[in-house]
């Protein structure tokens, strides 16, 4: 029993840790960029080792990966098997609009900071250890093909590709914006008419 004390406590360090070490970096993107983004600089800013940030993080784009993975959990219910194709872009659409308030809540200087071309977080090769968004919309809609709810007029893969660049377009546009685009309504917009165009 104590075991199992002893075990959350040093989960609830490691967590503490994890994000202590996010403040810092989420600190020097709004400051000074990701090019400053170093991991010396994030240690420094956040107060911990070296041997510190790499118990808990590969790189510092695993880092910024950790956390834009970490956004508010779709409630299970809505990925369950949908009835029609209209059920399977309704739930996409959710997924994003979740992401959406996500990115809101970081700020658009972190954002600004994620999305660049150098964070080797955003390479979809490297970006199969968690499940983010991009690959639970693909199981998703890969179940409701498979049990015949919904057609798809182009291979699974690039429809995630495709999902992935609407989403980096309508990221990027609010970010250029500096927050004043509407996020929500372009995202919402630019997905019903790709997916009207691709699933029935």
């Amino acid at each position: 029993m104590s075991e199992h004390i002893e075990l959350s406590k040093q989960q609830q360090k490691s967590k503490k840790t994890k994000e202590r070490i996010f403040r810092a970096a989420k600190t020097i993107l709004q400051r000074s960029g990701y090019d400053e983004l170093s991991i010396k600089n994030i240690c420094e800013e956040a107060g911990v080792s070296n041997g510190s940030f790499y118990h808990h993080f590969k790189t510092k784009d695993d880092l910024l990966s950790y956390y834009i993975e970490d956004q508010p959990s779709i409630n299970p219910d809505l990925l369950d098997l949908p009835r029609n194709p209209g059920e399977v872009k309704i739930a996409i659409i959710r997924v994003y609009l979740n992401y959406v308030e996500y990115c809101e809540e970081l700020g658009v200087e972190f954002m600004s900071g994620y999305y660049n071309p150098k964070n080797q977080a955003l390479n979809p090769a490297i970006r199969t250890e968690r499940p983010y968004p991009i690959v639970t919309v693909q199981h998703y809609v890969e179940r409701a093909i498979e049990a015949g709810i919904v057609k798809c007029n182009v291979g699974i893969e690039a429809f995630t590709t495709d999902i992935r660049m609407i989403v980096i377009g309508n990221v990027f546009e609010w970010c250029l914006r500096e927050g004043e685009a509407d996020f929500h309504g372009n995202m919402r917009r630019s997905l019903e008419k790709y997916l009207d165009s691709t699933l029935s």
